[in-house]
């Protein structure tokens, strides 16, 4: 048996056991009824200022939130959203490149999933592969920033694939940085045509409401097409 054919088994088996997590942990969380979003992008695209927003946003409405937050080390992110007031873990990876979950089920640890309405992963920077492991999460937001390219999409298809809806962050910065928005809408629906796209500032709270109404609508359709709920292009 060559090299290579062991190591298509070995991923072949990784991933088919980190299927069979994924799905107990979606039974288990839609018996909670919590929704469980995941973010997904590249390092620097801003995960964690829009997630930190979005728990401050919605622990200020009084909803039930919290944060399992990815990172190969240190938890400065989980020290930065716990600023929210929102309850945060960190999940540190080490050298492994993504979240799985295992890992994910692990760090739930004694949380009583009955008394969250939204559950949020933020996966570790990284687009490449993330979009290999389900979660188990019903909605997947990639995110994509106006300084990494408009282009990003058409290097990294599958993640794209993978996802619910698209969310293109740092707005505000777009005309600094001169910024395509026809070419990146473009990129988009070259690699996933119709896909839901909405463009945010985290810092200016550009976008917020109708991401924020995304979410919103997909704890309310449940497993039922969650993306349909973004706003038209």
């Amino acid at each position: 048996m060559s090299t290579q054919t062991r190591l298509v088994q070995v991923r072949q088996n990784v991933l088919k056991q980190n299927d069979l997590v994924a799905r107990a942990l979606r039974q288990r969380f839609e018996e909670a009824g919590v929704l469980v979003v995941s973010l997904v992008s590249s390092p620097g695209a801003g995960k964690t200022a829009l997630l930190e927003r979005l728990l401050t946003e919605a622990m200020a409405a009084s909803q039930r939130v919290a944060a399992l937050v990815g990172d190969l080390a240190t938890d400065n992110d989980a020290a930065r959203l716990a600023r929210s007031r929102a309850p945060v873990r960190q999940i540190i990876t080490g050298t492994v490149c993504h979240l799985e979950a295992q890992m994910v089920e692990q760090a739930l640890g004694d949380w009583n999933l009955h008394e969250l309405d939204t559950l949020f992963v933020e996966n570790v920077g990284n687009l490449v592969c993330p979009s290999s492991y389900d979660l188990g999460e019903r909605l997947r937001l990639v995110l994509v920033s106006v300084t990494e390219g408009e282009d990003k999409p058409l290097k990294y298809p599958t993640i794209f694939n993978t996802a619910d809806a698209a969310v293109v962050t740092k707005v505000d910065l777009a005309d600094a940085v001169g910024f395509d928005r026809a070419a990146m809408h473009r990129s988009i629906d070259s690699v996933r045509p119709g896909m839901p796209v909405l463009e945010v500032s985290a810092k200016t709270g550009f976008g917020m409401a109708a991401l924020t109404r995304l979410i919103q609508e997909a704890s309310c359709r449940g497993a039922e097409n969650p993306a349909a709920a973004a706003t038209p292009r």
